[in-house]
């Protein structure tokens, strides 16, 4: 451990720095700048680097990386963002069809929270959250944080077939399927909205760091989305 993150081997091609293993704004606001410095810097090799909650993993070509000048920059890198802070954005908003076939969670999340759907749909519609890692399939961004009232943990059995643009909650986390596949999360509705389209000029809706907020939209609305 070095200060307040840790760098390991996994494998011979992949360097992770991790960070304190919880999920916290800052935390993942450092691996995210830890990330961005790394892509910047342009070393010799290196292939890819994905941060997580609160990790950054390091993917580098051994035949073609100076190790020790990546673990140098990794150090150096992880240490300047002791104090990062992200500059405020304005929030990516995600119009949602709660409810019905669209949703056919929101009843069960009403129901474990002791309130009406409509309350469920008031609370997750009025928080801002933050994408905190993008995963699981192209365009996924895992958001927090869910309000603990409405943090219904996953189905236990997960469903075979998740539709593209449905909404769902696991615990203290929520995110919108970017694809159709299969998944455990609890939906509560559907936007009309791609989180991931290649044919966009910006292909990923959400960025990791970026806010997020969700509005109710009508079933008509819905439909007539173009």
């Amino acid at each position: 451990m070095s200060g307040s993150f840790r760098i390991v081997p996994a494998g011979d091609s992949t360097i992770i720095v991790e960070f304190e293993a919880r999920i916290d704004p800052a935390i993942n606001a450092r691996a995210i700048g830890l990330a961005a410095a790394v892509q910047a810097t342009a070393l010799q090799g290196v292939r890819d680097v994905v941060p997580t909650y609160r990790s950054v993993a390091v993917h580098f070509d051994p035949l073609r990386t100076n190790y020790d000048a990546l673990l140098l920059r990794l150090e150096q890198c992880a240490s300047a963002t002791a104090d990062t802070i992200q500059p405020a954005s304005a929030p990516v908003r995600v119009p949602v069809c709660y409810g019905a076939d669209l949703g056919p969670d929101l009843d069960a999340v009403a129901a474990f929270a002791s309130i009406a759907p409509e309350d469920v749909i008031h609370i997750h519609s009025s928080a801002t959250y933050r994408v905190f890692m993008l995963g699981f399939v192209a365009g996924f961004a895992y958001l927090g944080t869910v309000d603990q009232r409405i943090a219904m943990p996953r189905h236990a059995t997960p469903r075979v077939r998740v539709p593209l643009g449905s909404v769902g909650i696991a615990g203290v986390q929520t995110g919108v399927y970017p694809a159709e596949t299969p998944g455990g999360w609890r939906l509560i509705g559907r936007t009309p909205v791609k989180p991931f389209d290649p044919d966009r000029a910006e292909p990923f809706l959400m960025e990791a760091g970026d806010a997020v907020q969700f509005y109710p939209i009508s079933r008509a609305e819905y439909d007539g989305w173009s």
